[in-house]
């Protein structure tokens, strides 16, 4: 049977299981957008305000949903507005297909009206991508870039159709995408017996995890390992929800704005083992002194970490799920109650210090949210001083359910995310966390989350400056506040409602918790204004470069 380039697009994405997808249209995507109109009972697509908010979208509805996201969008500047997102998700492993059309084939090279080369710009953030100029590339170019993004480190993956492949037409047979055989790792059972035994022996060890874990989705795992060998453990920031807020086991976020029981373990211990993560700046800050009285091993899926940032002992590729599968059968059952015990300790004390500038605090406005929602709730934030207190405040126990830009750090990720996680999660509250400098720079999709009649509650942090940059500046430039003071007269409840949605304003707990109560009880999309000091600080904090011994708590 014959069918155009753009009908086989959207009969790969059904044969890999593809019903919703995030973009926006353009002259050159026309042929494919007309094709979504004959699959639009199978195929469901969310529009933007602008093709970033997608790519962002996408990716939320990837990590919720743990399958691949998708977003269209169309050449020249659609395509160039990907970017970020795209770079978002790749720094994340967030496994994502962008597809873009270009112009007719006889046009590229030519400066087109609307013409980029955007395989030659996204190649350093994609895990491969694809340029379409025949259409009996189409069919092998789609099927590869959802197998790539899905496999192995997961990440986006972008393919570049001319316009012209998307209306020539070419015999095709839709089929049932046969399930990819599960590879099995090539663990050393010599070397896996030398790590259970090395741990079996160790007095201090501590799990140092990170997003690999999450993306194994291998929590369960984890807390058994954990549990029999009493081990206490530390995550990073794309490892939060992996384990329960409250596990005996959990000492808390771990790296520049981790916990100090979690920082002094890392200092303290003699084993430590780091499992699907790598090392980043944000957590050992200074590499050469990080764990430095510990045996180092390190597992990952993705053999370019293993030494990359910091030099391991012992290094293994493989996913997370497998090994501690593997693992658990030669694990001893211990009783390192001392040692969990000085640990647990630590966590109760925290760097929480209240300015005295504001009557609303950011632990008081989490904390009241945690009580307030289930254990189910979706939790998504911005990049900012909000981010590190949801990550530090936040009691939650579903891996997926805390959607934040780690690596790449995407102020704007939020709102767009948020759509996409709600989308995917119909049944699901989310809540999304930001700051006044972070909002501003995508609110714009608050009209994408009317038009779907989305309920995401979203929690404006408003300071009246750039938090984290103003909070540096205060502490390392001697109030010195260059571009970080804006003086913005944003009226967050009458722009929330020139959108048509419902907005309220708190400058205390109970105004804040009346406003929640409200918030709960809508169909559609809220905005809650907070207004807090702008001296209010992420503690404790540990200097770039710094070690445990430099930790700033108060």
């Amino acid at each position: 049977m014959k069918f155009t380039g753009s009908q086989i697009v959207a009969e790969i994405l059904l044969e890999h299981g593809v019903d919703t997808v995030f973009g926006y249209p353009g002259g050159a995507a026309l042929n494919i957008y007309d094709a979504l109109y004959e699959y639009r009972d199978q195929i469901r697509h969310v529009l933007s305000a602008h093709e970033q908010g997608a790519a962002h979208a996408a990716d939320g509805y990837a990590r919720v949903t743990g399958k691949t996201g998708v977003v269209f969008a169309t050449s020249g500047p659609g395509s160039t507005n990907l970017v970020t997102g795209i770079a978002t998700a790749y720094m994340d492993s967030v496994p994502m297909v962008a597809i873009t059309a270009n112009v007719p084939s006889n046009l590229v090279g030519r400066d087109a009206f609307q013409e980029v080369y955007i395989t030659g710009i996204t190649l350093p953030i994609t895990k491969h991508n694809f340029f379409v100029n025949k259409i009996e590339d189409l069919p092998g170019a789609l099927n590869d870039a959802f197998r790539i993004a899905g496999s192995g480190r997961k990440g986006p993956v972008l393919v570049d159709i001319t316009k012209d492949v998307t209306a020539a037409t070419m015999d095709y047979k839709s089929r049932k995408m046969p399930e990819e055989p599960k590879k099995v790792s090539g663990i050393d059972a010599e070397e896996l017996k030398n790590i259970a035994d090395i741990i079996n022996k160790s007095k201090k060890p501590l799990v140092y995890l990170g997003g690999g874990v999450r993306a194994a989705r291998a929590g369960e795992e984890l807390g058994a390992f954990l549990k029999k060998g009493d081990i206490p453990a530390a995550h990073t920031i794309m490892a939060a929800g992996v384990l329960d807020a409250d596990d005996p086991h959990n000492s808390g976020l771990i790296g520049m704005h981790g916990t100090i029981a979690s920082n002094k373990a890392v200092d303290n211990a003699d084993i430590l083992l780091a499992i699907g993560t790598r090392f980043s700046d944000r957590v050992a800050l200074n590499p050469k002194k990080f764990a430095k009285k510990a045996t180092r091993i390190q597992i990952d899926i993705d053999k370019s970490e293993i030494n990359k940032n910091v030099l391991v002992d012992i290094g293994m590729v493989c996913d997370a799920k497998d090994f501690l599968t593997a693992l658990m059968p030669f694990i001893e059952k211990k009783d390192r109650s001392e040692w969990v015990g000085e640990v647990m300790e630590l966590k109760k004390t925290t760097g929480d210090v209240k300015c005295d500038d504001a009557d609303l605090h950011p632990s008081e406005i989490i904390g009241t949210v945690c009580d307030m929602t289930d254990k189910e709730t979706v939790y998504v934030t911005d990049v900012g001083q909000h981010q590190m207190w949801a990550a530090q405040y936040l009691k939650h126990d579903k891996t997926c359910c805390f959607l934040t830009s780690g690596g790449l750090g995407t102020m704007g990720f939020g709102y767009g995310a948020s759509i996409g996680a709600q989308v995917g999660a119909p049944g699901k509250r989310v809540i999304h966390f930001t700051g006044d400098g972070s909002f501003h720079m995508n609110l714009n999709e608050a009209c994408t989350a009317v038009s779907q009649q989305l309920p995401i509650i979203t929690i404006i942090m408003n300071n009246s400056v750039l938090g984290m940059v103003y909070q540096w500046q205060t502490s390392f430039y001697g109030n010195r506040f260059s571009a970080t003071e804006p003086g913005r007269k944003t009226d967050f409840v009458k722009l929330a409602e020139g959108f048509g949605l419902k907005g309220f304003r708190a400058a205390n707990m109970d105004e804040f918790t009346e406003a929640f109560k409200k918030a709960l009880k809508e169909k559609g999309p809220v905005w809650i204004e907070c207004i807090i000091g702008k001296n209010e600080k992420v503690l404790p904090m540990i200097p770039a470069g710094g070690t445990v011994e430099d930790m700033i708590i108060g």
